[in-house]
């Protein structure tokens, strides 16, 4: 699980990312608005840590921008403004939870778990569209008007993962973990064999997408166009 924290205290961070480490969670961490911004819609996250009061673009200002871009990624808000209407103005901008400072740790953890046994809310579970492709996610077809492909259950999962998550980078880890699977030994070749299958379904398709190399990174689905 990947979590981003977004707080300017660094005191603070230190203290937090102890605890997640031990934990086994991964964590990034960002100290200003602007660059939590750029983090948030350049790679996916498991869920966010927000601070309310941030230097750059506020904790508020950022829930409001990401959520009109369609992120539903769980978010807890922290802060030190502890009135009714502060806590109020956290959840209605877009927040999963509000935890006010100075918060124990490990109720911080415990808030983290309850959010992440939680389901992930998909808009529509039939089927994902980007430009001019469309993804029946319950038969691994994907078409572009009357042209139409049946994708291998892998290429199906994989390219159903580049459409959640479109114009964000994935890592080759994250591709691995959704795809594959966590415990599943897999061959450092094999995705890249899979995202080759991808692009030729794709171009077959006269999509107006490609599957872009991030090197060093991994790869992004985006308008040709880009």
């Amino acid at each position: 699980m990947r979590i981003l924290l977004i707080e300017d205290d660094k005191e603070l961070c230190e203290a937090i990312i102890v605890h997640l480490k031990k934990e086994a969670y991964e964590v990034d961490i960002c100290n200003n608005g602007d660059e939590a911004l750029y983090y948030i819609c350049k790679f996916t996250h498991d869920l966010i840590i927000l601070d309310r009061m941030l230097p750059g673009m506020d904790g508020l200002t950022i829930m409001e921008q990401i959520r009109k871009k369609g992120y539903t990624t769980p978010i807890i808000m922290v802060t030190a403004m502890n009135g009714i209407n502060d806590r109020i103005d956290g959840l209605d901008g877009g927040a999963d939870d509000y935890l006010v400072k100075p918060f124990a740790v490990e109720e911080l953890q415990a808030r983290i778990r309850a959010l992440l046994r939680r389901p992930r809310i998909i808009e529509n579970l039939d089927s994902l569209k980007f430009q001019n492709i469309c993804l029946d996610v319950s038969t691994y077809i994907v078409s572009n008007g009357e042209k139409k492909i049946s994708l291998s259950k892998r290429e199906g999962a994989l390219l159903e993962f580049f459409l959640l998550h479109k114009e964000v980078i994935l890592t080759r880890e994250q591709i691995l973990g959704r795809v594959w699977g966590p415990d599943c030994f897999v061959e450092d070749g094999n995705i890249d064999n899979y995202i080759f299958f991808l692009r030729r379904r794709l171009k077959a398709l006269d999509a107006e997408v490609v599957i872009k190399t991030i090197h060093g990174i991994g790869y992004r689905l985006e308008s040709r166009n880009v």
